[in-house]
């Protein structure tokens, strides 16, 4: 009976941290995704999608830093670089520090005029 619940408590912790781990990743999925979109779609320059970025870092609740976050432009193409530290309570009152890094590019369509 003992083995048994050893067994069924090890499944719950182990259950537990798949869960926040996952939930967290699909945070930064879903962050990253909405960082290209804006930068393809929504922003005209570096320093609207730096604001951008930001906002969707405090809507996503996500723990970025703007000094963390490089901005480049050439012509219609964007290229973002960040990252954060983010600590995932994987079990009960036991945080472990996740590093999340982005790279991305987004290219803007054809019919975008190209503004300095």
């Amino acid at each position: 009976m003992i083995k048994l619940f050893l067994k069924l408590a090890i499944v719950a912790l182990l259950g537990n941290a798949a869960f926040r781990i996952g939930a967290e990743y699909l945070t930064y999925v879903r962050f990253r995704d909405a960082i290209r979109d804006a930068a393809m779609f929504k922003v005209k320059n570096e320093t609207e999608l730096m604001a951008r970025v930001m906002e969707l870092a405090e809507q996503y609740e996500v723990p970025l830093d703007e000094e963390n976050v490089v901005i480049e432009r050439q012509e219609r193409r964007f290229h973002v670089d960040g990252w954060y530290d983010k600590e995932i309570e994987v079990a009960p009152n036991y945080f472990y520090p996740w590093h999340f890094g982005f790279a991305l590019d987004a290219v803007k369509p054809a019919t975008y005029a190209v503004t300095p």
